[in-house]
């Protein structure tokens, strides 16, 4: 497998590359050869780089991606390996779990907002890792199917948690139970994704919203991220509110957007 090394970073990586740039990192899946199917050794680099994503104060922006010559996303989980550990399977999915969760709550919670750029499938584990983050781009070529049961298992990598939030129950259990395939177009309409583009310039759309996103006031995301992540009543949520707006005007990027505001300019943030 090819190995990436973060520049700075002690951290490996055998089946993910990382790397940032402009303030946008970079997690290209990189196991092409395997479908992209998560096994430990991926999940494991992918809660790693999720913590270098989040640890770097250079980072306002991450996109998730898979390696150009891959001809999908993500298969989900790596039945093969699975399989192949025989009556260790619970203990191994428990390991994958372990690993693939860290990386989906480290990448929910951190102040850089998070793009799924997905080509061609994103099965099982793919779909709940895209449904996992804050924007989702596909190509119009591009399909989602949760799959679990008809392996006999259920759904994690937060998919039982975002998915019914964002499409409801009923059309949650649909998808989960009988396992049923969305187009692109259908993903859209359903608000599993954000925008459907024509496949050769989903690269370059999705680098674009990373892009926008890296040039925004990075601390307010992630205090909107906080907000809109709350399982809070009203009057709670309310308070909540009070709280991060308040904690927002703080920030030098407030404080210069309402003077750029009320001198007609244009603002630049800076992340700060």
């Amino acid at each position: 497998m090819p190995t990436c090394v973060y520049e700075g970073s002690a951290m490996e990586f055998e089946n993910v590359l990382y790397s940032v740039s402009d303030g946008v990192a970079h997690v290209t899946l990189n196991r092409p050869k395997a479908a992209n199917a998560i096994n430990v050794p991926l999940a494991r680099d992918l809660a790693y780089a999720a913590m270098e994503a989040d640890g770097d104060a250079s980072v306002r922006a991450v996109l998730i991606k898979a390696s150009p010559d891959s001809k999908l996303f993500c298969a989900g989980g790596d039945l093969r390996a699975f399989a192949d550990v025989g009556e260790r399977m619970p203990i191994l999915l428990k390991e994958v779990t372990t690993y693939l969760h860290a990386a989906i709550s480290r990448f929910a919670r951190m102040r850089a907002p998070v793009i799924a750029a997905v080509n061609g499938a994103a099965a099982g584990a793919g779909m709940s890792l895209a449904l996992s983050t804050d924007f989702a781009i596909c190509g119009e070529s591009s399909s989602f199917t949760m799959a679990y049961t008809n392996a006999g298992l259920t759904p994690d990598g937060s998919s039982t948690f975002f998915m019914p939030r964002i499409i409801g129950r009923r059309r949650t259990l649909e998808l989960m139970m009988l396992n049923r395939r969305l187009k692109a177009a259908e993903a859209l309409d359903w608000g599993l994704v954000n925008r459907v583009v024509p496949d050769a310039e989903l690269a370059a759309e999705s680098e674009k919203l990373a892009s926008q996103l890296a040039a925004g006031p990075t601390e307010a995301y992630g205090m909107l991220k906080k907000l809109v992540m709350s399982d809070e009543g009203l009057e709670g949520q309310m308070e909540l509110e009070t709280h991060a707006i308040s904690d927002a005007s703080r920030t030098e990027d407030a404080r210069g957007a309402i003077a750029s505001f009320l001198k007609k300019e244009r603002p630049e943030f800076k992340g700060r």
